[in-house]
């Protein structure tokens, strides 16, 4: 697929806001990127004289920059990132007034979390839903993950108003990009990753995922994790102070690429390697980065980005390859196609491998859970490897040593 071949969907009212962008932006009114500025708004909405915790700095500027000089967005995709900074901005400085008041929320104890990290479009989002049914566990919601802390309006346990926050989002995504929901659900009050918990680091693969940023990923591949892990953590104990529950349950793909720095912070995790065919997931998630790009952009070359990401992938699955040998006690595997021949059979198995009991109240909402997030709910996804420049053969050469370690079948095409 070359550059001109894909042409993102728009809708008519976004085409005329980016009209009069355009013609704004000729007169040198843009929308404002600049680090500085974003910080000195986020602190008048937080109410705050500044940020105590500036580590996160280097990577915002190095963002900033690398949105601003590479990412081409149109007009409305540089105000919606404008708007996905300050909120990230807001949420930090909040935190860090919700732990002055409340000091305690620190001492919270994380159970050892599941953890669910193979590589996107091999049955991690199934397995997520699967294992965040059970009654005693805890997993991210949608509508956490977008607004982490209570409104200030909030009445203690009832979150309508970030709900509602959260169902606004997924309808303006459902009009942005009308397929990509049958490519990767969003749903506002169902499971979802806990890198959008690491994106509030500002070091994680979600701009990497949606937009053209190779500055940032560059920079980012450099990067101590660390911090950003334990901020992850410090997240989850301020959600768990607001929802208690039993182990969580985690998932993201990106996790494969710091698998050591994971089991430090959460040193009894256990990983639940997914694994596929790499010719299919490959394809399929070729296929995701392209629409999600193009929701930002007018300009996205797929080619270039199926490329870049299968880099980054290969290099995950390596570096996950590492850590399993130095740490194997610590990853249970689960194949993609077990997983869809008998589901309940694969959760019985991990949870007799993590030390947990599965209560027939948790298999029967796993099976409630099954029958609601069935496949193609949101209609059928159409890919190949070559609508984005990728052979076969290409393909099979660079995850050779993940597909012999693993033995992972080859799949008939659909």
């Amino acid at each position: 697929m070359s550059q001109t071949a894909f042409r993102p969907y728009r809708p008519r009212a976004i085409r005329l806001v980016n009209a009069l962008g355009r013609l704004l932006g000729a007169l040198g009114l843009r929308v404002n990127l600049d680090p500085d500025a974003l910080m000195q708004r986020a602190c008048r909405r937080a109410g705050a004289a500044r940020f105590a915790d500036t580590d996160f700095e280097p990577a915002l500027r190095m963002l900033c920059q690398s949105i601003d000089q590479e990412a081409n967005l149109h007009p409305f995709g540089r105000w919606v990132m404008q708007r996905r900074l300050l909120d990230i901005l807001v949420t930090r400085l909040r935190v860090e007034a919700l732990l002055t008041a409340h000091p305690e929320i620190r001492d919270i104890e994380i159970q050892p979390p599941l953890v669910i990290a193979g590589l996107q479009r091999t049955g991690t989002t199934m397995l997520h839903r699967l294992l965040a049914a059970d009654p005693d566990a805890r997993a991210l919601r949608s509508w956490e993950a977008i607004s982490p802390l209570p409104h200030p309006a909030q009445q203690p346990g009832r979150p309508d108003r970030r709900i509602d926050q959260a169902r606004t989002a997924e309808k303006g995504l459902a009009y942005l990009a009308p397929e990509f929901f049958s490519i990767h659900p969003v749903e506002a009050e169902a499971p979802e990753e806990d890198v959008l918990l690491l994106e509030y680091s500002l070091m994680s693969q979600v701009p990497a995922a949606t937009l053209n940023v190779p500055s940032y990923s560059q920079w980012l591949a450099g990067q101590d994790m660390t911090p950003a892990y334990r901020y992850l953590k410090t997240l989850l104990q301020v959600l768990h102070w607001q929802q208690g529950g039993g182990h969580w349950v985690l998932k993201t793909p990106a996790h494969l690429e710091h698998l050591d720095v994971l089991l430090a912070v959460f040193p009894r995790a256990r990983i639940i390697q997914t694994h596929r065919d790499p010719l299919r997931t490959t394809a399929s998630f070729s296929s995701m980065l392209a629409h999600g790009y193009g929701v930002f952009s007018d300009q996205v070359d797929a080619e270039a980005v199926a490329r870049h990401w299968l880099d980054i992938n290969v290099d995950m699955v390596e570096r996950a390859l590492a850590v399993r040998d130095a740490q194997p006690q610590a990853f249970i595997d689960v194949s993609y196609y077990d997983l869809m021949r008998d589901p309940i059979a694969e959760v019985k198995r991990i949870y007799a491998g993590a030390g947990l009991s599965l209560s027939p109240a948790a298999r029967q909402a796993m099976q409630d859970s099954r029958q609601h997030n069935r496949q193609n709910r949101h209609g059928k996804h159409h890919y190949s490897l070559e609508q984005f420049g990728l052979s076969p053969q290409l393909v099979d050469d660079r995850y050779a040593r993940y597909r012999e370690a693993f033995a992972i079948p080859y799949e008939k095409p659909a």
